[in-house]
Parts: C-alpha cells; sequence; structure tokens
C-alpha cells in the first residue's frame, strides 16, 4: 500500500483560483484626473457566493463578489467590480460544510482578492485600494439572519 492511501484526506483542497470578473470604468477621465484634489471616498461591498460545481459531488467554486465606488465630492472617480473563484474539494460533515464555505474558502481567497482589487486600482491612476481584513465569520452569521427567512445561503448564484 502507498504513503498516499493511508493519510487521510484534508478537509479544505483548493483546487485552483481564478479572476473570473473584473471591471474597471473611470467615467469621468480624463477630466478627473486633472481636477482631483483630494483623496477619493471608496465605498465597499463584499458578498459571498457558494454553489456546487456538480450535484452529489463535493467540489465547489466559492466567489467572492467585491464592488468599490469611489467619490470625491460628487464626482465620481471610478468604479471598480471583481468576482474572485476558487475551486474547492471540501472533505468534511455536512453541519460543517457552510460554514467551511462561507467563512473558510473565502479567508483563503481573499489576500489574492486584495492583491487583484489594488493593482487594478493603481494602474487605473489613483491610489490602490487596500481592503482591510474581513471577519467572514460575522459576515456568514450576519448572512444566515438575513436567509433563515429566504432559504439557504449556500447554494445560491
Amino acid at each position: 500500500m502507498s504513503d498516499q492511501a493511508q493519510q487521510p484526506m484534508p478537509p479544505i483542497v483548493v483546487n485552483m483560483q481564478f479572476t473570473k470578473d473584473l471591471s474597471f470604468e473611470v467615467p469621468n477621465a480624463p477630466a478627473i484626473y486633472t481636477t482631483l484634489r483630494e483623496a477619493p471616498q471608496v465605498d465597499l461591498r463584499l458578498d459571498v457566493q457558494a454553489r456546487p460545481i456538480q450535484e452529489g459531488e463535493n467540489v465547489f467554486e466559492v466567489a467572492l463578489e467585491i464592488r468599490a465606488d469611489a467619490k470625491a465630492g460628487d464626482q465620481v472617480c471610478f468604479i471598480a467590480e471583481l468576482v474572485y473563484c476558487g475551486i474547492f474539494t471540501l472533505n468534511v460533515n455536512e453541519q460543517d460544510l457552510e460554514p467551511v464555505l462561507l467563512v473558510e474558502c473565502p479567508r483563503l481567497l481573499f489576500p489574492f482578492a486584495r492583491n487583484v482589487l489594488a493593482d487594478a486600482t493603481r494602474e487605473g491612476g489613483f491610489p490602490p485600494v487596500m481592503l482591510q481584513p474581513i471577519d467572514f465569520v460575522a459576515l456568514w452569521q450576519n448572512r444566515r439572519g438575513q436567509t433563515s427567512l429566504d432559504g439557504p445561503a449556500v447554494g445560491t448564484a
């Protein structure tokens, strides 16, 4: 018997991660670059989505959806939208599936999504947007409170 056959499967396997969608708009270019006199105020929104790749399998796509709207005064500086995904194989109990999908998997993806957003905003001619650490447990608990009336959080798209 091989050593690999004797070792237990890890609970989370990151099969791959990728930028699924990235949009960066500067609706007031080029004027915004000559009139901008203050650091833009950035409004951030983040969501986590998870769905099975194939029914009955333990492979899932987890997506971090981030939107950054930047304004200076009443002028829009930029709008950035990012969907950063990972494909995960999960070897966990059914009761642990939702917290692993909506807390642990996004926690693994977050540093990479943060870098993509920072690079996109910097390359767009603005100070890089540096996301602060996200409390994915609080986000998940908040979502559970909202979705308890609407249905399950896992599997929504």
